[in-house]
């Protein structure tokens, strides 16, 4: 427990009251807790267990974080691949909705919600390199979620984005994301249908600049990777024009940083890699393969 409060100390310090990872035993670089993760949306820290129960009482470390005085509740999380997630509050008081900043930007988070709050933490670094990378370009966000792609690039200048999701609900937050930021919101559009059955409304404003590709590591009945990946990349000749960019993302443990290369080789073998870009300090793994991987293409002709 010694350890584990002392990296959460080291991250809460880091984070300067934006969200973060506090805690990554996912990532197996603190033996036995791999786990547990701990994610911080101010003032709430958010225990998350990836296992049926949690190996050890959580009551201690409940406390330990509850004594924090930058944390006012504290919120447990029960989830897991093919799991149904479930969330209890253990402490203090928490709010249906948060609004938290990442890199001065804001986005509305729901820290009780099942399964995922609103804003994937681990990809803060792929937000980044969009905002700086953004400007003047027309950029399409596929797996948009929430918009958060979307947001950095319209702070970064972007021209327009498109986002795409089958999720209306969360393309209605992405809308409030922008509207949180004050952004240009008639440059930004919206696109709430199965990527995979309508390419001809989503190839129709483009092409584009720089297409971002961050679909959920495991959905049976809506994405698998091994799968459907590939009918993504197959179209994105049509979607994009020569010196167009691509950020190619996947978090699945289970496939390495090859599955997703091979996957473009096959399918998409006029862009050339680029770089696969580093994950954020916060998210530390032991084996780099089983973290997120973001990788970066261009078009060549």
């Amino acid at each position: 427990m010694q350890s584990l409060m002392v990296e959460v100390a080291a991250q809460l310090a880091r984070a300067e009251g934006e969200a973060r990872r506090l805690f990554h035993g996912r990532g197996g670089c603190f033996p036995g807790y791999e786990w547990l993760a701990i994610d911080w949306l101010p003032p709430v820290a958010v225990i998350r267990v990836h296992a049926e129960a949690a190996p050890i009482p959580l009551q201690e470390l409940v406390q330990l974080l509850a004594e924090r005085f930058e944390v006012g509740g504290v919120v447990v999380q029960y989830r897991g691949r093919g799991r149904q997630a479930r969330t209890e509050i253990l402490a203090g008081e928490v709010a249906e909705t948060l609004v938290v900043q990442e890199a001065g930007l804001s986005y509305r988070v729901r820290p009780l919600q099942n399964q995922n709050a609103g804003l994937f933490l681990d990809m803060r670094r792929g937000r980044a390199w969009v905002r700086a990378h953004a400007a003047g370009a027309r950029v399409l966000n596929l797996f948009a979620y929430t918009c958060g792609f979307s947001v950095a690039a319209m702070a970064g200048g972007a021209e327009a984005v498109v986002n795409v999701d089958m999720s209306s609900g969360a393309l209605a937050a992405g809308r409030e994301n922008h509207r949180l930021n004050q952004l240009q919101t008639k440059a930004v559009s919206y696109m709430a249908l199965d990527l995979l059955r309508s390419w001809s409304r989503v190839r129709k404003p483009g092409p584009y600049d720089l297409v971002v590709i961050d679909p959920p590591s495991f959905q049976p009945g809506s994405f698998i990777a091994e799968r459907d990946y590939r009918k993504v990349l197959r179209r994105l000749p049509e979607l994009t024009r020569a010196g167009s960019r691509v950020l190619a993302c996947h978090n699945d443990p289970l496939h390495s940083e090859a599955f997703l290369r091979e996957l473009m080789q096959e399918e998409a073998p006029g862009f050339r890699f680029v770089e696969r870009l580093a994950n954020a300090e916060d998210f530390p793994e032991a084996d780099v393969e089983a973290g997120l991987k973001v990788l970066l293409y261009e078009r060549e002709v």
